[in-house]
């Protein structure tokens, strides 16, 4: 498989920062189909798809996210075009039927549920990650936050269901005056070993 061009490596990574401001420009409903259908594509274990997605756009749903979000949050919230909260399904492997159609991998997991919701945890987590790189690719800025409060979140938005919020992260245009400068990362030998 060829390497991506460094544009591209540029827009995913290189360049791409964490998002805190917004420019006034909306977030087309084509435009989050188009990052969920990149999203999906990216592997999990046993094609298991635990992610699970709400946009929050409107008025009246931000309304309900913003009392859920740490102080330092809300605003940029309340300004992002859009924001989506990332869970995962603990009862992912209901869909392993559909998803894994070969063997009988919801065995694997019904009544397990220490071990169903480790996969759910880490498959969700990947996802996310895919997420937010998907969404760099169709030319959208990312602010993904961890400061909220967890069960009020679920309970205003997955409430009923399996589903529990892994982050949150808004999703726009970005503001260029509003970007911290880039943080320090740690080396290679700092991080890694090759053994």
């Amino acid at each position: 498989m060829p390497t991506i061009d460094t544009a591209a490596l540029r827009q995913l990574f290189l360049d791409a920062h964490t998002q805190n401001g917004w420019r006034d420009e909306p977030v087309t409903d084509a435009e989050l189909g188009q990052l969920y259908d990149l999203m999906k594509m990216g592997p999990t274990s046993a094609n298991c798809c635990p992610a699970r997605i709400v946009f929050v756009r409107s008025t009246e749903a931000k309304a309900r996210l913003l009392p859920c979000m740490a102080a330092g949050n809300v605003e940029k919230t309340r300004t992002a075009p859009v924001t989506a909260i990332v869970g995962y399904d603990l009862e992912f492997y209901e869909k392993l039927p559909q998803l894994f159609p070969h063997t009988d991998a919801r065995s694997w997991f019904a009544g397990k549920a220490e071990h169903s919701a480790a996969t759910a945890f880490r498959n969700g987590s990947l996802q996310g990650g895919y997420f937010i790189l998907a969404a760099r690719a169709i030319g959208l800025d990312c602010g993904p936050m961890g400061g909220f409060v967890h069960t009020k979140v679920d309970a205003e938005f997955w409430a009923g269901t399996r589903v529990t919020t892994n982050f949150i992260c808004n999703l726009g245009h970005g503001d260029p005056a509003l970007v911290r400068p880039r943080g320090p990362r740690l080396r290679f030998d700092e991080a890694c070993a090759i053994v």
